[in-house]
């Protein structure tokens, strides 16, 4: 009989001693049940546990695989079996992309010191409530530079990419958080920090479309045949040239800068003789990658939406104006709209892909060492046993709860759970929440040319961070 936790040898192949693995579907010979995923990949996982159960095993070509589709099996992962849990796969292109692995939480470092101190900074430094209130001049500066430029849109009445004003509002914010720059909406050349911009873009693409590495691990040779290792390689060295300009520009001001941004930060840690840990200049880089990346992306995609399924539900948008223009006295209506969006689209509705230290038993199924983990955030949100007409917006299903997304409740996993939850939750909580008062606040919002609610195209993209396939263009006007 197992312990609870054994400690196993690592493995890519299931000893013969697991009699007893999670229900799945039949595989293939050499693909396993690789024929039986498609995009989303969320959604066809859903539809295999409707059938297989919440605790799924799946063979992903040499890779034993599984699946978490459940809060009940969630918790057994992200808190009971935590530390058995905690690690991350080397998957191919997320190692070329995180200079070696040496990132935060939120991205692909593996579990053990290094990981542990970088969290500690991040939660103490870089993602503290200090912190995150220093930045607070920013986000004011950054969400009236939105307004003004919503404002200009309504004098003659014309359509606004609302998907590309969110992504360059957040975009900003985040950049001046982290080494004081910004991008124009209106820019018409190329400039450094646009190009990082679509340089980060570039390589999140490649993240997102999977590689046949991480299911064959023996097919590494064909990504240098296909142009995957070529066009990653010109996007890193851009990458890792804008991070050199950057870091050799705040040495060169050594302090002089009026407000200290996350780049001073870790410049000031890695000088700093009594650290556990001695920040070089590439792991400065790998978690600049991970901010930027984990601030940007989703909670501008957040953002899109909360304001699609907004426009699609035109009561839940009038409560929320009555609220945040004062007609009404009652206050946090516009909080569980934020909730409810999260919960109907996840930005990441995997989450990050896990893998196993030590083999372990969860609900009377044997799970080996060196098993990779998919938590389905996504098919848990959608869940009936837990959510009532799941499938509906509904914000007033959060006034008389307590159940929120930071971590503790696993029927709501946006952001993760457990050692490898999200640290950066209230850096984007309060981006989300005074973007959406201020759009709300100082302006009405239509479809344009005369389109119809049940016009808005809601389908997802397919990538690490699920966006809205179809850029949202919205009409403003200035309330009556």
């Amino acid at each position: 009989m197992y312990r609870q936790c054994e400690r196993a040898e690592p493995s890519r192949t299931l000893p013969d001693e697991h009699k007893r693995l999670p229900p799945g579907p039949k595989k293939l010979p050499i693909i396993g049940n690789l024929h039986q995923l498609g995009h989303p990949i969320h959604q066809s996982l859903q539809r295999l546990s409707d059938k297989h159960g919440p605790l799924m095993f799946l063979q992903l070509g040499s890779v034993p695989t599984l699946v978490i589709s459940s809060a009940a099996m969630a918790k057994e992962v992200m808190n009971t079996h935590d530390l058995t849990f905690a690690s991350l796969p080397a998957l191919y292109a997320s190692n070329k992309f995180t200079y070696n692995g040496k990132n935060i939480s939120f991205a692909f470092a593996p579990y053990g010191k290094y990981w542990r101190e970088v969290r500690k900074i991040a939660l103490t430094e870089l993602l503290s409530a200090r912190r995150v209130r220093s930045f607070e001049s920013i986000r004011k500066e950054e969400v009236a530079y939105i307004l003004k430029i919503v404002a200009d849109s309504t004098a003659e009445s014309s359509p606004i990419n609302l998907t590309r004003l969110m992504f360059m509002g957040v975009n900003n914010i985040v950049l001046r958080a982290m080494f004081n720059k910004k991008e124009s909406y209106r820019e018409k050349g190329k400039s450094s920090i646009s190009e990082f911009s679509e340089t980060i873009d570039e390589i999140m693409m490649l993240l997102g479309v999977g590689n046949i590495a991480d299911s064959f691990s023996w097919m590494k040779w064909y990504n240098k045949f296909n142009g995957f290792d070529k066009r990653f390689a010109k996007y890193f060295r851009a990458l890792d040239s804008f991070y050199d300009m950057v870091i050799q520009e705040h040495r060169m001001q050594s302090g002089g800068s009026e407000h200290e941004d996350l780049v001073d930060v870790l410049l000031r840690i890695q000088s700093d003789p009594n650290q556990e840990i001695r920040l070089t200049d590439e792991n400065i880089k790998g978690v600049l990658t991970d901010m930027f990346v984990a601030g940007t992306d989703t909670s501008s995609t957040t953002l899109v939406w909360i304001m699609a399924e907004l426009m699609k539900n035109q009561s839940a948008m009038r409560k929320a104006q009555e609220e945040v223009r004062g007609v009404v006295k009652e206050k946090g209506f516009l909080q569980t709209i934020v909730k409810e969006v999260l919960r109907l689209h996840p930005p990441a509705p995997l989450l990050i892909p896990r893998e196993t230290t030590e083999r372990c038993r969860i609900a009377g199924y044997d799970i080996p060492a060196k098993m990779r983990v998919f938590i389905n955030a996504a098919s848990i949100a959608m869940d009936s046993e837990y959510w009532e007409n799941p499938e509906e917006l509904k914000p007033e299903r959060f006034l008389n709860t307590d159940i929120d997304f930071r971590g503790q409740h696993f029927e709501l996993l946006p952001f993760g759970a457990g050692r490898r939850g999200c640290p950066g939750i209230s850096f984007a909580v309060v981006i989300l929440e005074l973007v959406l008062a201020n759009l709300l606040h100082s302006f009405d919002w239509n479809l344009p040319d005369g389109a119809r609610a049940e016009d808005i195209n809601m389908e997802e993209s397919f990538g690490l961070v699920v966006r809205k396939k179809i850029p949202l263009y919205l009409v403003a006007s200035m309330p009556s």
